[in-house]
């Protein structure tokens, strides 16, 4: 690497502990990178003395002490070459092989040094690659050729890594496991290998239908997809440098919104859904998680395929969003470090891994388990912001159809100032708020303030709080029940029912619930958008839709909310105009709320 390697500290540790691995976008924190370079340049002997902390260094000396390391370029499956990581344990003993495909990064696969050390001292050999096109020209991270986006030449040149693992390691199983983009491919790559040489996956923070990931309910999820191009190592402004024109194509017509079929069509196509049957008829046992105020991957379609599975399978959802609970075992936090629960899910993760490739008998809970949202214990620290002093708590369940056990349906009604929820339904109203051109309509009523590190501070111990008193009357509609007696246990997916009309040709729909505390403060529980077209006034169009899936349990006395407005940062929307909801009679808007 080019940059020079710096002393990992205690501190350097704390930072990654207190605040995880996100900086702005997809970039990784400055602590993050430092870390993993220092462990690098400890592992192939050319570190300073005392670069690392006992607790890191004691793992680098074990490896190097048992392991050869070696930095290398792999064929792809069209002479395009893909920088990898080896690490090959000594002796002639057959062990298994895990895979780890890097995840969407200017770096490819250096943030992760650190897992792939501590799964060869596990006992298992590694290979990590950085998929075609990605990584910052000149560093010996970075792999050739256009990115591919998990489509039909990254599964080709999956399975050549496949065959390069099963050549230079004479594994005795192979697993993959990887972080966000490496997740998916991992998925495909498993499903897609001729031979099914794969026996367990496991997918972190991953996706199940990249289409409705980008594109559901009519609307295009912009700000994710503006991100993944943002975030390759190439020159801002310029994606011509990493992908090709086909690729260009399929991303122009997404921001333009037109020809939406071809672009769905090229998102099935990137889908593990797609080709869950063969990964059912491979029997690859595959470990899934998410979290649930995922901004990339949005959770539900991910349980659509997990639902879909009938091999060996494991669900983990946690508070939070993208990479955020998975990151300090991932970039290199030692035990005993941070809050209490931090190394819990990349340990579950792991544990698969031996109950999957070395037949070890770890202590599992049911195939699905929910962390329940903010309810861990925490205290102040420095800075005014919340350390967790007790995780969450978790619901394991056999199966996600057992999570929720019943539906109450709440009714929209008018109100004399704010809508009202009812148990009944209220009809004969009509409700209207303005939609201003593009950031004009723009309410502080959003999904994320920041786009990773909102969800990255909640999985940390400090929920964005919102005031809803505050909220922009003129630019929103809110509905909030009375105050709850004995709460309520949500569990999940909650579901929209509304009667909608527009002074524009289309109008986009943006639903969040909250839970408003008695002094007003509130947490949001989830949300989801929804665009309409070809409105035609005075027509009124009745539609349903899914909010995304959540586990949130609302405490007595406390108010459920909803709010609609029509924008939010993270997806496209429709033209100024005014939109109108109603409740007519045999078509009443109501939200029907999943409980356990």
């Amino acid at each position: 690497m080019t940059e020079p390697v710096q002393n990992v500290t205690n501190e350097t540790l704390e930072s990654i502990a207190a605040n995880g691995m996100w900086a702005d976008g997809l970039t990784f924190t400055p602590e993050v990178v430092q870390v993993a370079r220092a462990l690098l340049a400890a592992v192939r002997g050319v570190a300073p003395a005392g670069v690392l902390p006992p607790e890191l260094q004691e793992v680098v000396d074990t490896v190097r002490g048992g392991a050869a390391v070696e930095i290398t370029q792999i064929p792809g499956a069209d002479g395009v070459m893909l920088s990898a990581l080896t690490v090959k344990l000594n002796g002639d003993e057959p062990r298994p092989v895990v895979v780890v495909p890097a995840g969407w990064s200017p770096l490819g696969w250096l943030p992760f040094v650190w897992t792939y050390l501590t799964l060869a001292v596990d006992g298992y050999h590694v290979l990590a690659y950085t998929p075609r096109g990605l990584g910052t020209p000149g560093e010996i991270t970075t792999s050739q050729g256009f990115i591919d986006v998990a489509g039909e030449k990254d599964r080709a040149d999956g399975h050549r890594v496949l065959d390069y693992a099963q050549e230079l390691f004479g594994p005795s199983a192979i697993g993959m496991l990887g972080e966000s983009y490496g997740s998916g491919l991992s998925q495909l790559i498993a499903a897609t290998d001729p031979v099914a040489r794969v026996s367990a996956v496991v997918a972190l923070s991953t996706w199940g239908n990249l289409a409705t990931s980008l594109y559901d309910n009519g609307t295009r999820h912009l700000a994710a997809m503006k991100l993944l191009v943002d975030f390759t190592g190439g020159t801002p402004g310029k994606p011509e440098e990493k992908f090709d024109p086909d690729t260009l194509r399929i991303l122009d017509l997404f921001e333009r919104g037109e020809n939406m079929d071809e672009v769905v069509a090229w998102g099935l196509d990137r889908s593990p859904e797609t080709f869950v049957e063969l990964t059912n008829s491979h029997g690859i046992a595959t470990f899934m998680s998410n979290t649930w105020h995922e901004t990339l991957f949005p959770v539900n379609e991910m349980l659509d395929t997990f639902n879909r599975l009938t091999v060996p399978k494991r669900l983990n959802v946690w508070i939070g969003n993208h990479g955020a609970p998975e990151a300090a075992g991932l970039v290199g936090i030692p035990l005993g470090f941070p809050f209490p629960g931090l190394l819990t899910p990349m340990r579950e993760a792991r544990d698969w891994l031996d109950i999957h490739l070395r037949g070890i008998d770890r202590s599992q809970s049911e195939p699905v388990s929910n962390q329940i949202m903010f309810t861990y214990r925490t205290q102040p620290i420095t800075g005014g912001a919340q350390r967790i002093t007790e995780p969450a708590q978790r619901e394991p369940k056999i199966d996600w159809s057992q999570v929720s056990t019943e539906t109450e349906r709440w009714y929209l009604g008018n109100g004399g100032g704010d809508g009202t929820l009812l148990p009944k339904p209220e009809t004969g109203w009509t409700r209207s708020f303005t939609v201003g051109d593009g950031e004009a309509a723009a309410t502080s009523a959003t999904a994320v303030a920041e786009f990773l590190k909102t969800g990255q501070r909640e999985c940390y111990g400090n929920p964005q709080l919102y005031r809803v008193g505050d909220f922009e009357r003129d630019r929103l509609l809110i509905w909030q029940t009375e105050p709850l007696t004995g709460g309520r246990r949500v569990r999940g997916i909650p579901s929209l029912h509304l009667s909608v009309g527009s002074t524009a040709p289309a109008a986009t729909l943006v639903a969040y619930l909250f839970d408003v505390a008695p002094d007003g403060t509130a947490r949001i529980i989830t949300h989801e958008p929804c665009t309409l077209f070809e409105l035609v006034q005075p027509e009124q169009r009745v539609v349903r839709w899914r909010l995304q899936g959540a586990c949130y349990d609302i405490p007595d006395g406390h108010r459920l909310a909803l709010v609609v407005n029509g924008y939010d940062k993270l997806y496209s929307y429709s033209p100024p105009g005014t939109t109108t909801i109603t409740s007519p009679e045999y078509a009443e808007s109501y939200l029907d709320l999943e409980l356990g």
